[in-house]
């Protein structure tokens, strides 16, 4: 509400959607891994809930500048979106087709029983790919851009014995202990079906 009014104040048409945080957005946790992700939306892919916020907010963006009744989705489904983004990065020098770094190491987490996944918590996901080397301690720290988690489900999902849950990455695999570690109790799988929250909970505006 700050923001809103803080953008408001200034003289520029704000709004905000407060979205659901509990859980991690899509099913990359990381840098490069989330540029990969983003990529496949803007090709008209992507998980369900990306494509459901990316549409959300440009929904939101093209209303604001007078352009409410743009047809967001078709962007997205017919190229145009990802033509948009090739031509910005061309335009500063860059390469939209250059290979995303991959880590040397992964380490993969099964279901340890049948059943629905039932809670995964963000934060501790966060936390888990900044030790991996996704993120800084320190200012002069360097960031490791293939690190991450790449999630394989998502709460409410099915699984059974052995299927993946999620996969670390890392250049070390030494830095496998303290990413789980810092996962350590933050999901579980029930014997129940949980609904997914709603995505978007509210929108704010002046």
């Amino acid at each position: 509400r700050t923001m809103v009014a803080l953008g408001t104040d200034s003289g520029v048409h704000t709004t905000a959607l407060l979205t659901d945080m509990n859980v991690p957005l899509g099913l990359a946790i990381g840098n490069a891994n989330e540029v990969r992700e983003s990529v496949e939306v803007l090709a008209g892919g992507g998980p369900a809930d990306v494509r459901e916020l990316t549409l959300a907010l440009a929904r939101e963006m093209l209303a604001l500048s007078g352009h409410p009744d743009a047809d967001v989705e078709k962007a997205l489904d017919n190229g145009r979106a990802m033509d948009s983004w090739k031509a910005m990065i061309r335009a500063q020098d860059g390469d939209p087709d250059a290979a995303l770094p991959t880590a040397r190491e992964t380490h993969t987490v099964t279901a340890p029983a049948d059943g629905f996944v039932t809670r995964m918590d963000a934060l501790p996901f966060g936390i888990g790919a900044w030790r991996l080397g996704a993120g800084r301690a320190r200012a002069e720290d360097a960031v490791v851009f293939a690190a991450g988690i790449d999630l394989h489900v998502k709460p409410g999902d099915a699984v059974r014995a052995g299927d993946p849950v999620f996969t670390l990455s890392a250049d070390d695999a030494a830095r496998f202990d303290r990413a789980l570690d810092a996962v350590d109790g933050a999901w579980e799988i029930g014997a129940e079906h949980i609904e997914r929250a709603p995505l978007v909970r509210e929108r704010i505006t002046a």
